[in-house]
């Protein structure tokens, strides 16, 4: 077995039967980022390692000798996306040179939550600066501060935004599993892209507490793994109401103590999935089409009943619609969060930030502001223009979108290639659980997404895990083929997300 792509699960039985300890795998991720992250290919996929990370694994290895464990996540090794706040010697940056230097004032609720399971926090990974949301033109994958994140499937491939780093991490085998966070597609995309999967939770089940925000009414972190049990093992470790995101109080009512609990892999029969073809497909290329539709056939042959075509009446409204609903709420969650921030920074508001990046335009406005600037330009959430947008944003989504058709057609879930539902589920605050799906002729991964109501995780991690036992489609990257399967021919897209 080899630690660095060994499950969760495996990870406890090696521990646990002392053929491998906390440090070893630790030390083994820490060798594997300076063989493929720093040299060889170069991903640049992780900003930082956690100086601590050995001293933690110690500690948790001493517990475990003294015959305590603390869950499945013990002595396990976590990376976060770099907006995700720690309280130790790791910097939270959102990937901008404005707080390379910002050590947080507390760990993020989440990161507690996984501290509290047991897991090493590895370190930072690299993402799209500001979470994509700085400019409209910025490369997904790139930050200012740690540069572009390299696909390990081709460097020619996108690797997809803005959670690049944590998803390119974890499908090169530089970490068990890692957190990332979306607003709209940042897990989704990165996912897709690279061939692992992810989680992005209803909105309210992970808290956004000490997280480096876009939108409060969209924002998430969620998890990425290889498989979809050990990424069920860390939604689980994630969630949890906090006080300080009232968001997460309906979650008590919906969080089960243990996700795994939904994986069977036996057969789909009395499942019913929609299939939305009418303006979410017409972005599937024509390579990645036949791997949607032999998607949809193995789901079929599970026992699911398809419903095909399953149409969202506003799925033309919901594209077509221009919402300002996330440069209203960046610039009030933003200046919140930077405040919080107190004498830890040198930038306290989103004014700030701005000018901080005019005053060195070579590093910081390579690819310009735009949206920084028009996101300052707005002037309260009590605006008439702010009401609008979000007012349409769920008559698009749920009241007039989505819950109609699953309602009108009895549905458990919807079924998308790759990222094409995100928007829609974003504005909603819905979840949606991505998986492989398989290759396209050129080598390029493509993913399906399974969209379901509010809180209903458990149904589609059972619909994730039951294809993925069917299909095994996931194999190694490229980058790191010495240590698996070669994928093939290769080729070219992008699909940057904030």
């Amino acid at each position: 077995m080899n630690p660095c792509e060994a499950t969760i699960v495996e990870l406890q039985a090696a521990m646990s039967a002392g053929a491998l300890t906390s440090v070893e795998l630790t030390r083994a991720f820490v060798r594997r980022i300076e063989t493929y992250d720093r040299s060889g290919p170069r991903l640049n996929s992780v900003l930082e390692v956690n100086p601590d990370a050995i001293e933690t694994a110690e500690a948790l290895d001493r517990e475990r000798a003294a015959g305590r464990s603390r869950g499945l996540l013990h002595g396990v090794p976590v990376l976060l996306k770099d907006n995700i706040a720690t309280a130790d010697r790791l910097h939270t940056s959102a990937g901008s040179l404005a707080l390379a230097d910002c050590i947080a004032p507390r760990d993020a609720f989440l990161v507690t939550r996984l501290r509290a399971a047991g897991a090493v926090i590895l370190g930072k990974a690299n993402m799209t600066e500001w979470a994509n949301y700085m400019t409209t033109d910025m490369p997904a994958g790139y930050s200012s501060r740690g540069g572009q994140v390299v696909n390990p499937y081709d460097p020619r491939l996108t690797p997809g935004g803005s959670s690049s780093g944590s998803a390119v991490a974890v499908a090169a085998a530089l970490c068990t599993v890692a957190v990332g966070t979306e607003t709209s597609g940042s897990i989704l995309s990165p996912a897709h892209h690279n061939s692992v999967v992810g989680i992005k939770p209803t909105v309210g089940l992970v808290s956004r507490d000490g997280i480096v925000p876009i939108a409060a009414s969209q924002d998430t972190a969620g998890p990425f793994a290889r498989t979809v049990e050990d990424a069920a093992i860390l939604l689980t470790a994630m969630t949890g109401a906090d006080r300080r995101d009232r968001a997460t109080r309906a979650s008590r009512a919906y969080a089960p103590p243990d996700y795994r609990r939904f994986l069977d892999a036996r057969r789909l029969e009395g499942l019913r999935l929609g299939v939305p073809r009418a303006v979410f497909f017409e972005g599937v290329n024509a390579a990645e089409l036949p791997v949607v539709e032999g998607a949809l056939r193995a789901l079929a042959d599970l026992g699911a009943t398809l419903i095909d075509p399953a149409d969202i009446a506003t799925a033309r409204e919901v594209a077509d619609f221009r919402s300002d609903v996330m440069l209203y709420e960046f610039k009030r969650d933003l200046n919140r969060y930077l405040r919080a921030l107190g004498a830890g920074t040198p930038v306290r508001s989103l004014r700030d930030v701005i000018r901080f990046n005019e005053g060195r335009p070579r590093e910081m406005l390579r690819f310009g502001q735009m949206r920084l600037l028009a996101a300052h330009a707005t002037s309260g959430l009590s605006t008439s223009a702010y009401a609008h947008s979000r007012d349409e944003d769920i008559r698009l989504s749920r009241t007039d979108g989505i819950d109609p058709v699953l309602e009108r057609e009895r549905l458990d879930a919807l079924v998308f290639a790759g990222r094409a539902g995100a928007a829609i589920g974003a504005k909603a605050g819905y979840p949606s659980v991505i998986v492989p799906a398989g290759y396209a002729r050129e080598g390029a991964p493509v993913g399906l997404t399974f969209l379901g109501r509010a809180w209903s995780e458990p149904v589609l991690l059972r619909l994730a895990h039951a294809f993925e036992r069917a299909t095994l489609h996931r194999r190694t990257p490229a980058a790191v083929a010495g240590e698996g399967i070669t994928p093939g021919p290769r080729t070219a897209s992008s699909s940057p997300s904030p």
